[in-house]
């Protein structure tokens, strides 16, 4: 009877404990939470990426004007909208430049 008793009581005790692991890895931070996370954090990887990507390209493009005079001028006409005189300049509605 005491062993019945005791075997009972560990029964008891295991589905206590199960039941309350589902209950906790059910809810608002467990098994979706963490799932969610993980999906964040792979989209907060891929904008990395992206955006490292973006950083290189504008690095090499800073080189190139750092090494090439004709270029500055360039890149320094287009984003001032600078003309020499006696140059003439066409505007064309809907197109737009970098």
């Amino acid at each position: 009877m005491n062993r019945s008793l005791s075997r009972f009581g560990y029964l008891v005790a295991f589905l206590l404990v199960i039941s309350y692991a589902f209950f906790t890895l059910r809810g608002p931070k467990g098994v979706p939470a963490l799932l969610a996370k993980e999906r964040q954090i792979e989209q907060m990887e891929k904008r990395n990426a992206g955006l490292a990507q973006e950083n290189e390209r504008m690095r090499e493009h800073i080189q190139r004007l750092g090494d090439d005079a004709v270029q500055q001028e360039l890149e320094i006409r287009q984003r001032l909208k600078l003309v020499h005189p006696g140059e003439k300049v066409y505007i064309v509605p809907g197109t737009s430049h970098p």
